[in-house]
C-alpha cells in the first residue's frame, strides 16, 4: 500500500532530523536549542509509529486469510531474509565510522561483545557499547517478530479490542508498580513495554477486512481525537516531562497511530492519500529502512568532524548539519538500498537472488555488444 510506504518514509525522515537535532544541541531533554525547533524532539514517537506500521502491515496478509501467517518457520524466515542483510550490512559500516572517526557510546568504542551482540540482533537482551544508537529498536523489532505468531493467535481467538487489552493491561500493571508509576526506561528491555504498541498495529489490520460501512467510518478524524488528548497533556506538562513519561506517552498515543494507518490504507483522508504517494515521498518510502540503517554514523560524523572545522557550535552547526548531512544521508542510503535492500526485496532466496543477477548482467554484457 503505497500511503503506508510514504508514511514509512517520512516517519524516517523525521528520525534523521530529530537526530540532526539532538547531537548538535547538548543537554536533551532540556535541550539547548531554540524553542522554535523543539518540534523535532520526539524521534521516540517517531520509532514508535514505526512498530505499531509494523504490526499493521505484517497483519494485512494473515487478516486476510483467516489470520494465519501460513506457518512460524516460514514467517520467521521471510523477516530473516528481509530484514537481516541490510541490517548486517550497515552493523559493517557503524562499526567501522563507531571504531575509526565517531565513537557511538558513551560506553566507549565498540568491542568484541558488542559485535556478538549486535550481530545476532540481541541488544535488546544484553548491553553493549553500540556502534549505531539507532539500532536499539532493532533489537525490539526482531523481538516482536517471535511473538507475532501469538498475537496473530491472540487475534485469531478474540476481537481487536480484546487482543490489544490482553497485551497492554500487564504492561499498565507494571508500570503502575514502579517507584511513583513512572518507569524508568533503560537501554534495552524494551520490548515488553512496546509489545502493546505492535499489537495495536495488529488489530488495526482487521479494518482492511471489514465490511464496507466500518471501512467509511472517519478513521482520519477517529485518529485526531484520540491523539487531542495526548498532545494537550504534553504541550501543558512541556517537552521534558513528555520525553521523562515516554512509557506511558507510547501506550496512549498508538491508537491514535493506528487509526491513522486505518485512515490510509482505506484511502482516506484523500489529500493525505494524495500527498502520501506523490513520487518522491513513495520513493522516500522504498528506501526508509536503509535511511533508518545508515543515518546516524553520517550524521555523527557531519557534526564532530565536519562542522567544527567551519562553523561554531550550537545553530550553525545545525544548519550546516541540515545542509551536508540531510541530503548526504538520503543519497548514500538510496545507494545503500540497492545494494543491501532492493534485491532482497525482489527476491526471496539466494538462488533466486543469484539467478536474477546473472540474467541482468549477461543482458549487460550482450547489449554492450
Amino acid at each position: 500500500m503505497h500511503g503506508l510506504d510514504g508514511l514509512r518514509g517520512l516517519a524516517a525522515l523525521y528520525v534523521v532530523l530529530f537526530h540532526c537535532w539532538l547531537y548538535t544541541f547538548p543537554g536533551y531533554p532540556d535541550s539547548s536549542a531554540p524553542p522554535w525547533l523543539d518540534g523535532l524532539m520526539y524521534g521516540r514517537l517517531a520509532v514508535v509509529f514505526f512498530l505499531v506500521l509494523s504490526g499493521f502491515s505484517l497483519a494485512i496478509s494473515p487478516a486476510r486469510h483467516g489470520w494465519r501467517s501460513g506457518g512460524v518457520a516460514p514467517f520467521l524466515r521471510r523477516r530473516a531474509w528481509r530484514i537481516l542483510p541490510p541490517y548486517w550490512a550497515a552493523l559493517a559500516m557503524s562499526l567501522i565510522i563507531s571504531t575509526f572517526l565517531v565513537p557511538a557510546s558513551h560506553h566507549g568504542p565498540p568491542s568484541g561483545t558488542s559485535i556478538l551482540v549486535y550481530g545476532l540482533v540481541a541488544q535488546d537482551m544484553f548491553t553493549a557499547p553500540t556502534p549505531n544508537g539507532a539500532f536499539w529498536s532493532i533489537g525490539v523489532e526482531a523481538e516482536l517478530y517471535l511473538l507475532f505468531p501469538l498475537v496473530l493467535l491472540l487475534r485469531r481467538r478474540l476481537s481487536a479490542v480484546a487482543l490489544v487489552a490482553c497485551v497492554t493491561l500487564p504492561v499498565i500493571a507494571g508500570g503502575l508498580m514502579a517507584a511513583g508509576a513512572s518507569p524508568v526506561e533503560g537501554d534495552n528491555w524494551l520490548a515488553p513495554h512496546l509489545a502493546p504498541v505492535f499489537a495495536a498495529g495488529v488489530g488495526g489490520a482487521g479494518i482492511v477486512i471489514a465490511s464496507d460501512r466500518i471501512q467509511r467510518l472517519p478513521w482520519g478524524w477517529f485518529a485526531m481525537l484520540a491523539a487531542l488528548p495526548v498532545l494537550t497533556l504534553g504541550i501543558i506538562q512541556g517537552s521534558a516531562w513528555t520525553v521523562d513519561h515516554y512509557f506511558w506517552v507510547d501506550l496512549a498515543i498508538a491508537p491514535a497511530m493506528a487509526m491513522l494507518l486505518a485512515a490510509v490504507a482505506t484511502g482516506k483522508p484523500a489529500l493525505l492519500v494524495r500527498l502520501l504517494t506523490t513520487r518522491p515521498i513513495r520513493s522516500l518510502g522504498s528506501f526508509s529502512y536503509s535511511l533508518y540503517l545508515i543515518h546516524l554514523p553520517i550524521v555523527m560524523v557531519v557534526i564532530r568532524r565536519v562542522a567544527p572545522r567551519f562553523v561554531s557550535p550550537g545553530l550553525p552547526t545545525f544548519w550546516i548539519t541540515l545542509v551536508v548531512a540531510l541530503p548526504l544521508t538520503i543519497f548514500i542510503a538510496w545507494l545503500f538500498s540497492r545494494v543491501f535492500e532492493i534485491p532482497f526485496k525482489r527476491n526471496r532466496s539466494w538462488k533466486s537472488l543469484i539467478d536474477r543477477e546473472r540474467s541482468h548482467w549477461i543482458g549487460r554484457s550482450a547489449g554492450a555488444r
